[in-house]
């Protein structure tokens, strides 16, 4: 299927924006450094659960030099809350050891510098580089990636396509903004699973939802 007449797109992006006015990210951290090891912890783990597992991790262990000096299964039973946490606990303690050795304690300020961590891919970089540094970023999670897809605004075969499609339709003063309204829309009623069309104030244009609930009004709004 191609991507929606840029008309519509840009109605669909208008709505979004009034609808998610004010969304931003739900992790919880205190400096740069901890927001980048809250990003890396929420690959296949919801913000909720990284919360609940940074609440005490980050009053113990605040900046690189903390984390750099953990043994990995330190770290791990830290984590264990978190998908894939072996693996994290890891990355994070080899980071933090880049960050020192080559950044001077610092979180690197580029995509390039950023994409030299172990353990760090674009959607995470671009999240930090959006939200710790306000430089122009768009990251693609997986909910930005469905979301995109099924509204019809970027169908790419990967999330690195569906980024440089985004990134081609909406301003770049809006990308991180619009980050948060894809993710927040996928949250709130463009489950993966169970998208409920119904009640989306997108499905009049929204190619997904009108092939899912044809017979639904537009809108989202309820028949008198």
């Amino acid at each position: 299927m191609e991507n929606q007449h840029p008309q519509v797109s840009k109605r669909i992006l208008k709505k979004l924006a009034e609808h998610y006015a004010g969304a931003r990210t739900e992790l919880k951290y205190g400096n740069n450094f901890q927001l980048l090891v809250a990003v890396m912890l929420s690959a296949q783990t919801t913000d909720k659960q990284v919360n609940r597992v940074t609440r005490g991790l980050f009053k113990k262990y605040k900046g690189p030099a903390d984390f750099a000096s953990l043994k990995e299964e330190e770290l791990a039973r830290e984590i264990r809350g978190c998908g894939l946490y072996r693996t994290k606990a890891r990355n994070i303690i080899l980071a933090a050891q880049r960050i020192l050795e080559v950044y001077q304690g610092q979180v690197p300020e580029t995509l390039e510098g950023l994409l030299t961590l172990p353990g760090v891919g674009r959607k995470t970089a671009n999240v930090v580089l959006s939200t710790a540094f306000d430089i122009p970023a768009l990251a693609v999670d997986t909910h930005v990636f469905r979301v995109a897809a099924r509204l019809g605004l970027a169908r790419g075969r990967t999330p690195e396509e569906t980024e440089v499609l985004l990134r081609q339709l909406i301003p770049e003063g809006d990308w991180k903004h619009a980050h948060h309204w894809l993710i927040q829309h996928g949250r709130s009623l463009c489950a993966a699973r169970k998208p409920r069309c119904p009640r989306c104030f997108l499905q009049r244009d929204c190619p997904e939802g009108k092939r899912l609930f044809p017979q639904s009004p537009p809108d989202g709004q309820k028949e008198a």
